[in-house]
Order: structure tokens, then C-alpha cells, then sequence
């Protein structure tokens, strides 16, 4: 079955500026985490801070759009791996192994029409 594991993280306490050591650390244990799953990683990416988001809304059937994320929140999504599990313990099993770079939460979805 696939799942996607969704990385959340406070952007302004992770410290993770464009080329400040600590993108490089995190980007290196990310690298390292996806040599590990081999292949049960399907695929995944970091993603660019909130402020590069645009949010496209639909309301009684008109659609606008916005700068910025859906929603304000303490903790934003900054990344995702798509991944291949047996059965929910394993995406668990994986999911308490991604790389943090400080305190955050890793949400598991499993993917429609996947297994």
C-alpha cells in the first residue's frame, strides 16, 4: 500500500534559510533517510517556505486566489515522502524515523486507489 508522509514543522523555529548549516544538516540526514528506504521511497521533495505558496480558493462556486498557505497554523508542511508499506505499523515504523529539524509532526495518508 502507498502513503504519503507529510513533514510538519514551524518554518521560524527550524532555521532553515537558503544556505544557512542547518538546510545543509537536515538536507543531509533527508538524503541519507532516502538511501535507507530504498526502494519502498516512491518518491517525495522538500518544499520552499510558506511565503512562495499561492492558495487557490473556491467559494459558492467562485475561485480566487491568494499568497500564502491555506491556513494559519503553528506547524507548516515542508516536505512529504511517498512511500510503499506493508500495512499502517510499517508507514509508522518509517514515518518515526524521518529527520526533524527540531520538534514537528509527521502526518501518514494513505494514498487513494493504492493497494
Amino acid at each position: 500500500m502507498q502513503y504519503a508522509l507529510l513533514i510538519y514543522q514551524q518554518e521560524a523555529v527550524a532555521g532553515l534559510e537558503p544556505g544557512s548549516a542547518a538546510l545543509a544538516a537536515i538536507v543531509s540526514r533527508h538524503m541519507a533517510f532516502s538511501k535507507e528506504l530504498g526502494a519502498k521511497r516512491i518518491g517525495g521533495s522538500g518544499l520552499k517556505s510558506t511565503s512562495s505558496a499561492t492558495t487557490v480558493r473556491t467559494q459558492g462556486g467562485a475561485r480566487t486566489v491568494h499568497d500564502g498557505p491555506f491556513a494559519e497554523t503553528r506547524e507548516q508542511l515542508g516536505g512529504f515522502y511517498l512511500i510503499e508499506a506493508a500495512d499502517l505499523d510499517e508507514a509508522i515504523a518509517i514515518a518515526g524515523k524521518v529527520p526533524l529539524a527540531g520538534d514537528g509532526a509527521i502526518e501518514i495518508r494513505p494514498m487513494l486507489g493504492a493497494g
